[in-house]
């Protein structure tokens, strides 16, 4: 059986990766992280969800979306990987944030790479 517990570590890293790299259009307010355990998945390390467009004129909601990290993959990778895959699920967010996701076409390793060298430098500027 999978468990799911809200993250707030995970959460504080997003909001360093989002303010790090301007990332403006991602409403941290409107985003949550949960961390799964028990999860059968083979290569997943990590989903991004979002509250489709139905559910939210439903429930008259804004957009609102989860990115989940399975904790028996994501634990044992390094920092620098750890970085790279909340990275990889922030690029499925559109530029909109209305509800929708970029497909993979889009998040390629090579952006994510490109991301991680800017995220890098941006740190290193910072500390100066």
């Amino acid at each position: 059986m999978i468990k799911f517990e809200r993250d707030e570590t995970i959460k504080e890293k997003i909001k360093d990766i989002v303010e790090t790299l301007n990332l403006d259009h991602i409403d941290l307010n409107r985003l949550s992280c949960v961390r799964s355990k028990g999860s059968g998945a083979k290569r997943t390390i990590a989903r991004c969800y979002a509250l489709s467009k139905i559910w939210q004129l439903s429930l008259n909601l804004q957009a609102h979306y989860i990115i989940e990290i399975i904790s028996e993959k994501y634990d044992r990778l390094s920092e620098s990987e750890k970085t790279k895959v909340l990275m990889h699920e922030l690029l499925h967010i559109p530029f909109s944030f209305g509800g929708g996701f970029k497909h993979h076409d889009y998040v390629t390793n090579k952006r994510i790479d490109e991301l991680y060298e800017k995220y890098k430098k941006n740190k290193e500027f910072f500390k100066i």
